[in-house]
């Protein structure tokens, strides 16, 4: 067997391929999309202080309550509901009271919303009783404000035109929704 002994084995030059493969994995980390979670944007509160209790004092008349079982049914202001979506005009009503209504909220800053669950509540019934509690909040802001919903929500707060609308919009009226902690009873 002949062997070429004037030839040596040609070497690849380690450093350029060491550089090419950061470059690339530069790259696609730069131009990959990580995809971000989806899920409620909800303000937690604190945790509790075992020395810090605060016992408020609510009038009945100011709190709409809401209650949805594991089977899914809802329970708002004492009277059982088959269509959540009317939920939003009776916040709406609640929070406004138009004709003092010795039933209903004493002022809208003093409105609050109890949202109550069961562990065995269904997700999607969740989100859309939510969802029309904190829409009619918006509602009020969007027409205080003088534009449709989908505008207001849309506002960019960041900027001193928009944020001005807002402001006008929300005024000093709080979205005091509490969202108690889900009971056990009916269990799933």
């Amino acid at each position: 067997m002949a062997r070429n002994k004037g030839r040596s084995a040609t070497e690849v030059n380690a450093g350029s391929m060491a550089d090419i493969a950061f470059l690339l994995l530069i790259f696609f980390l730069v131009t990959t999309t990580i995809a971000s979670d989806k899920g409620l944007s909800l303000t937690l509160p604190p945790e509790k202080d075992d020395a810090e209790e605060i016992d408020l004092k609510i009038k009945e008349r100011n709190l709409f309550k809401v209650a949805i079982n594991s089977a899914d049914r809802l329970l708002v202001e004492g009277e059982r509901m088959d269509d959540y979506t009317k939920i939003k005009d009776m916040l709406i009503e609640h929070v406004l009271n138009p004709g003092n209504n010795p039933e209903l909220a004493e002022s809208p800053q003093d409105a609050i919303v109890s949202f109550k669950t069961d562990r065995g509540t269904s997700y999607e019934i969740y989100i859309n009783v939510l969802d029309q509690l904190q829409g009619a909040y918006y509602q009020i802001y969007a027409d205080r404000a003088g534009i449709p919903v989908d505008e207001f929500r849309a506002l960019n707060t960041s900027n001193p035109k928009e944020r001005a609308i807002y402001d006008k919009g929300k005024g000093d009226i709080p979205m005091a929704i509490s969202i108690a902690e889900p009971t056990n009873i009916g269990g799933n």
